[in-house]
Parts: C-alpha cells; structure tokens; sequence
C-alpha cells in the first residue's frame, strides 16, 4: 500500500531570489506590512506600505486587487507572516514572505530607499518590555516585593504574543507619536493605489 504525502508550501523567499524577481520584472506585488514610520526609515524600491492593521482591517479589499506573486515584508518576517496568514484565509496562496526583512533585502545587495534612522518597532519592543523586567526586579527589591508582579506580567505577556503569533505592546507602542509618519498610510492611499487585477483581467480579455 502506497502512501501519498503533499509537500509543504514554501513561503519563505531569500533576498536574492526577490532580487532576480524584480530584476526579471516579474508580475509581483511587494508589500510592505511595517509601520508608515518604519518603512520611511527603509524600504525596497517600489514596495507599496500597507500597515499590517490596515491590511487587517481591509483584507478582503486587497486581497481582491492582488496579482498572483506577492512578497511580504517587514523587519524579521514575523508581521509578513501573520500578513500572509491572513491573506491565506482570503484566498491568496501564493504570497511569500521575505526572508530577513528590509534589512536582510539592504544587506544582500538589494536596491532600498533609506531615510531617517528610526528604531524598528521590534526592538522598541525588546526595549520596553527588558526595562518593564528590570524594574519590576529592582522595585521588588528596593521598594516593594509586589511589584515583582511586574516582571511576571511582562513575561506572561511576551508567551502569550509567541504562542499566539501577536503583540499587543507592538500595537500600543506603534501608536506613539515618535512612531508617526509624516503621512500615514489609509485605505484610499495604500491598498486601493494597488492596480485592480480585475480591471487587468478585463482589458485582457477584450
């Protein structure tokens, strides 16, 4: 008795196949899912920056104005593939997550728009969440054993966001106001200036 087994669909793509990609001006879609703020600091020439909220909020909609290559990106790859989940569900299958991020892209030699140097969100996010540890630690031990609490809220919080792929501190801290773009991105500037591929799919056929 012969057993069938259906390979694993690969979604992760490496910075130079993204390159030979952009190079061979292939139909794709690279979008960016960072913060407005982040993106301004770097990002890939001609990526379009959809928030991952936004594209939370409007995922149907641009699912429906999406080709049929699309690359994701972020810092780490951990916001493009909670982006690609969510697109999965919308009928999108084919989207592939960037491998290192914008960074990883910049570093393997591939063409970026650099702008003001500004923190990524991640590491705003390691920097709060080890100082909120750091002085839950010392106000136990120098004020009040009760605010060791704090400690063992952060770390809570931080196996809750791994186990459930989100982070909540992220959200809040994008919300900042040093986390704000000069202009933030919204469903009539990001995802509706993507082409139709609808409207493509009919100048085809006439």
């Amino acid at each position: 008795m012969t057993s069938t087994s259906v390979a694993p669909t690969v979604t992760a793509l490496a910075p130079e196949t993204l390159q030979s990609w952009l190079a061979e001006h292939q139909d794709l879609v690279v979008i960016d899912v960072r913060s407005a703020a982040e993106f301004e600091s770097l990002h890939i020439r001609g990526s379009y920056n959809v928030p991952l909220p936004l594209l939370s909020e409007h995922t149907d909609e641009l699912a429906a104005r999406l080709a049929s290559r699309v690359v994701l990106v972020c810092q780490s790859g951990v916001r493009a593939e909670q982006a690609r989940q969510r697109l999965a569900k919308a009928g999108i299958d084919t989207a592939y997550v960037l491998t290192g991020g914008a960074p990883g892209f910049a570093a393997a030699g591939g063409d970026v728009v650099k702008g003001k140097d500004r923190w990524d969100l991640e590491r705003q996010v390691r920097l709060v969440a080890g100082s909120l540890v750091v002085l839950g630690l010392a106000g136990g031990k120098f004020v009040s054993p009760k605010i060791r609490t704090l400690a063992g809220v952060i770390g809570t919080g931080l196996t809750f966001s791994a186990a459930t792929n989100t982070c909540a501190m992220g959200k809040a801290i994008s919300a900042m106001p040093w986390n704000k773009a000069a202009q933030e991105p919204t469903r009539e500037s990001a995802i509706l200036a993507l082409p139709a591929v609808s409207n493509k799919n009919t100048e085809a056929a006439a």
